[in-house]
């Protein structure tokens, strides 16, 4: 599967202007097909990390993306406090937009949060309007629990007071040397990959509001047992996609999913913590089989 740029994917986007704020989306209509599926990223980059399955899924499905708020092409306000809350309500208000009322969901990292969140919302505060169209959600390697979730030290120290003199200083060479770290043992992070991601986090003077995007963690420890509860009865179908070798929601955090997701529906990878990257293929192929088998 070729490698999207950041231009070509730059060329690619739409815009919704949502108060103060403006989003960058990416909507596919297929001639025939009658399911959505709704790709949510992760940090620190942007709904260019699914262009691989996104190139195969195209001919099957609708398709829709969006970089949140504080992302990739969307505004990246500096006087503001980012939450998950709100980008479920962002994206909330694009499918609302877009008309879209039942749909599938991939999410990875950061965005798993915010589909735990969407699914949250169907399940217990049921938001006809918006939310009660989820058929699925298959998740990448994420927070999912926060009490296993082990993040780096660099999202540590990113947090703390230092944080925005850290993000200041930060360089595509510091990038590389963390996603090493984090990206399999014979799947590193390919030098266009990484290319693109700083293009998306540099994007519109990103670095500074970095610091300010990892509230989210305090967010999910304080939200993570309502999401867990819903997940432990939803009869929305729940898959994992996991690469084992990911230091932050690797082995882990399959090993407590299996633990306490009900019949839990689970594949392992033998990669690290970007599976769409590292094995495109494998994540499209596993996807596809999922959702093939709603359909029996």
């Amino acid at each position: 599967m070729p490698t999207i740029s950041f231009n070509h994917y730059q060329r690619d986007a739409q815009y919704l202007q949502v108060g103060n704020y403006q989003l960058a989306y990416w909507h596919w209509q297929h001639a025939t097909a009658r399911d959505t599926i709704v790709f949510i990223h992760g940090f620190p980059s942007a709904s260019w990390d699914w262009h691989h399955q996104w190139q195969v899924l195209a001919k099957e499905y609708n398709l829709v993306a969006m970089d949140m708020l504080g992302f990739g092409l969307s505004a990246k306000p500096l006087r503001h406090d980012y939450s998950l809350a709100e980008q479920a309500d962002l994206l909330s208000q694009l499918l609302s937009h877009l008309a879209i009322k039942n749909y599938h969901i991939l999410a990875h990292d950061y965005g798993d949060s915010v589909a735990q969140e969407l699914l949250y919302r169907q399940v217990e505060v049921n938001q006809p309007a918006i939310n009660q169209g989820i058929r699925s959600i298959c998740f990448l390697n994420g927070g999912l629990f926060a009490k296993v979730h082990r993040p780096i030290l660099m999202q540590k120290m990113m947090k703390g007071p230092l944080g925005p003199v850290l993000a200041k200083f930060m360089s595509k060479a510091s990038l590389s040397k963390n996603f090493t770290q984090i990206f399999g043992r014979q799947t590193p992070p390919k030098p266009a990959d990484l290319n693109a991601i700083w293009q998306l986090i540099t994007h519109n003077n990103g670095k500074r509001i970095i610091p300010k995007l990892l509230s989210y963690l305090a967010e999910r420890r304080h939200r993570c047992p309502a999401w867990i509860a819903v997940m432990q009865k939803t009869t929305v179908p729940l898959y994992f996609i996991n690469g084992t070798q990911d230091p932050i929601s690797g082995q882990h955090m399959l090993d407590h999913y299996r633990q306490i997701i009900p019949h839990p529906r689970t594949s392992a990878l033998d990669v690290g913590h970007y599976p769409q990257l590292e094995a495109p293929y494998e994540v499209t192929r596993l996807y596809q089989q999922f959702l093939l088998s709603l359909k029996a």
